[in-house]
């Protein structure tokens, strides 16, 4: 169901996650974030983290916001994207040393910083059933929307994803382990939406990334399945969002060789969402006429005008090219403007995000003027704020 970007053509926002503030160094460190709030020292932390991603959006003139993904821990290369639901959901215990799931058949060797990332996926064994457990995704995005008038985007990682990176010594069956990873998740999605958060956007659906690893996985449907699973229920109450991109370990993609998209276009066109995201700054926009081609109308497409893998920030020009390329084969009214991924917390600086997340909105209101429609107001570029 449509919420925010009914009838915004050219709806701006970002990926979700933001890099942290110098100052904010606490970490949930495996706790259900309702006690961690109760410690004088994080809540301060936390709640004033928020604040300023909030700020630098709105500054920044984005019209949906997110929360920074301020939840994450400050770990090596993204770790606690899946050490914050890994750490949470029942039956999942312990620890494991080693690459689980598909990591271990990735092209990884010493030498490579993709490598030491992998190093770095320690977390929970599955040990028994799969429940809910304090995952608190409620209480999270609410902390966040208080904040702010603007809306505020939920993002979570899928189930699916989940399952790549845990050491199953319970189900010992990857069908199995993912469907019940998908049926826990889609509980506590749906106590979000019943919350009133008004876009979820699930990170990600596993197919584009099994394309060529395990076909078999991917043509049977079942990852579709698995995905709509997850989210059962959830467009009768919200937005719902499915996010794509080559990865965001420590800004690198997963995978040495670039890959594309186009193999698994059909099965995300099956996908049980409002919105599917895809990368398009990093790789040019090459795949754009595709994902015209290939997403039905009943869904709307979020392209990536901005890199996560880079430091350069993209000139406005630039983004403006970018989007007039896919207007000539996406409505504006089906066109969302976002980044190819997250910003994390250890890709690059704030100051690197924050102008990119300018441009952003920048490039697309040289758009919004040629098409005559209202510009977003950019208190960062207004030069009555400039000091010199």
């Amino acid at each position: 169901m449509l919420t925010v970007s009914k009838n915004r053509p050219l709806l701006t926002t970002i990926t979700g996650s933001l890099p942290r503030p110098g100052w904010f160094g606490a970490n949930l460190q495996g706790r259900p974030f309702s006690l961690a709030m109760t410690d004088v020292a994080f809540r301060e932390q936390y709640a004033d983290g928020v604040a300023s991603f909030l700020t630098d959006q709105t500054r920044a003139g984005l019209d949906l916001l997110t929360d920074g993904d301020a939840r994450c821990d400050c770990d090596v290369g993204g770790r606690s994207w899946f050490g914050y639901p890994a750490e949470r959901l029942n039956g999942l215990s312990g620890h494991h040393v080693g690459r689980g799931g598909t990591a271990s058949s990735r092209d990884k060797q010493p030498g490579d910083l993709m490598f030491e990332v992998l190093e770095t996926r320690v977390l929970p064994k599955v040990v028994g059933p799969i429940s809910r457990g304090p995952l608190e995704y409620a209480r999270v995005w609410k902390s966040a929307q208080r904040l702010t008038r603007k809306p505020v985007k939920f993002g979570a990682i899928s189930g699916q994803m989940v399952a790549t990176s845990v050491y199953d010594t319970h189900y010992k069956d990857r069908r199995r382990l993912i469907m019940a990873l998908s049926e826990a998740m889609n509980a506590e999605l749906t106590e979000l939406a019943g919350a009133g958060c008004q876009v979820i956007q699930i990170e990600e659906p596993a197919i584009h990334g099994m394309v060529g690893v395990d076909d078999k996985e991917v043509s049977s449907d079942f990852l579709v399945e698995a995905f709509n699973r997850e989210v059962a229920g959830l467009r009768a109450k919200t937005e719902v969002w499915a996010h794509t991109c080559w990865g965001n370990p420590a800004a690198q993609r997963t995978e040495t060789k670039r890959r594309f998209y186009t193999p698994a276009l059909p099965y995300f066109n099956k996908l049980d969402v409002d919105v599917v995201t895809f990368e398009a700054a990093d790789n040019g926009g090459d795949e754009i006429a595709d994902f015209a081609k290939a997403i039905g109308d009943d869904k709307k497409i979020c392209i990536g005008v901005i890199s996560h893998r880079t430091l350069q920030v993209e000139r406005p020009d630039d983004v403006a090219d970018l989007i007039r390329r896919a207007l000539k084969v996406i409505p504006k009214e089906r066109l969302i403007i976002s980044t190819d991924c997250g910003f994390g917390r250890q890709g690059m600086s704030r100051l690197h995000a924050f102008y990119k997340m300018v441009s952003l909105v920048r490039g697309t209101n040289i758009v919004r003027r040629e098409l005559g429609l209202e510009e977003a107001d950019v208190l960062a570029a207004d030069p009555a704020g400039a000091l010199i």
